[in-house]
């Protein structure tokens, strides 16, 4: 199932955020990494990106328990639910949540085989969300918009 819209994957962090990006709906890259200081200039600086790359739908990697039921979520996947919904607030492109279960092991082992360097692993860590939604069959997800 190719998805033909641009998508922007977010791997967010306590300290940084990995963005991924695709263009084609077919290939996840990893695009960079921000360092995060307040959510004002946070928001700021992925509402210019999204406008810059022309994004069309926002994919949020979400850590869900290990019973991988979206409803079974945890204080970490609470803090991500409230920074994406206050970020959505100014946001004019539907988002999704995907589990990120395993994203950033998955991209330890992309890290190890490509020599990215360390600062890399949450960009790689967002390519594998998106990937994985790429990948879906039928992108059972949770749209919120």
């Amino acid at each position: 199932m190719a998805i033909d819209v641009r998508l922007m994957a977010l791997d967010i962090g306590e300290r940084r955020i990995g963005i991924a990006t695709s263009d084609s709906g077919l290939l996840a890259q990893p695009h960079s990494v921000l360092h995060r200081t307040t959510k004002k200039k946070d928001f700021a600086k992925l509402q210019r990106l999204i406008a810059e790359l022309r994004i069309e739908r926002l994919i949020v990697g979400l850590p869900y328990s290990l019973s991988g039921q979206p409803e079974d979520i945890g204080p970490q996947a609470r803090r991500i639910k409230r920074y994406t919904e206050a970020l959505a607030e100014n946001l004019t492109i539907p988002y999704e949540y995907v589990d990120e279960s395993y994203s950033t092991v998955d991209a330890e082992l992309l890290q190890a085989a490509t020599g990215r360097n360390k600062t890399a692993i949450d960009a790689l860590a967002a390519a594998v969300i998106l990937q994985n939604y790429l990948d879906s069959a039928g992108n059972n997800l949770t749209s919120n918009r």
